[in-house]
């Protein structure tokens, strides 16, 4: 006789409260799955990444702390805290060093953000390219780069924006499509050729 097993029931959402979730609560709430993110009072859980998007970041990540000066260090997935709502996790940040305070650190204060990087995946898309840099840009994070993948070959392409200190809007400063070069927020240099990710 064949025997079955019944699946584990799915652990409930939890209900919002009426006015909306606050960014403590994106600490103290349990059970909260990985690297969920509070956006205008709302919990937003991220869905499984493609490969792209893991290897993508990790490039990422290595050719900027490659060239990062020693006051300035490289996260990767952190929690940034903009205001009382919202609570974005870019997929790679750059950040004061001062303000690195240890292993246990889980969020950084917005105002120690130099650079916020998004690698776009199918359900991320819309916050990516206009929730997302708008609240950056709001809070006064200086760059803001978009990743994606174009074309019929599926090469990354990295979009690098500064923020206009005028009109508090980021303004598209270059494309890169084979190699990312770059002066800000400090000079970096990185092969972001489909071959480049092969290679990791």
């Amino acid at each position: 006789m064949e025997e079955t097993v019944d699946a584990p029931e799915a652990a409930p959402r939890p209900v919002p409260p009426p006015d909306g979730y606050t960014v403590d609560d994106l600490f103290t709430v349990p059970d909260l799955p990985p690297h969920t993110e509070s956006i205008d009072g709302r919990l937003v859980f991220r869905s499984p990444q493609q490969d792209f998007h893991s290897v993508m970041v990790d490039l990422l990540v290595s050719g900027l702390r490659d060239t990062r000066p020693p006051d300035l260090s490289v996260e990767r997935q952190m929690t940034v805290i903009l205001d009382g709502r919202n609570a974005p996790e870019p997929d790679v940040s750059v950040v004061r060093a001062e303000a690195v305070t240890g292993l246990e650190q889980d969020s950084f204060p917005v105002g120690c953000l130099q650079l916020a990087v998004e690698v776009v995946s199918p359900e991320s898309e819309n916050r990516d390219k206009t929730t997302k840099p708008r609240k950056y840009a709001a809070a006064g994070i200086p760059h803001y780069w978009l990743v994606e993948m174009a074309g019929a070959d599926e090469h990354p392409v990295v979009r690098v924006y500064e923020l206009d200190p005028v009109t508090k809007a980021y303004a598209l400063t270059g494309i890169h499509h084979d190699r990312l070069r770059t002066g800000v927020p400090f000079t970096v240099d990185i092969d972001i050729t489909g071959e480049a990710l092969d290679a990791l």
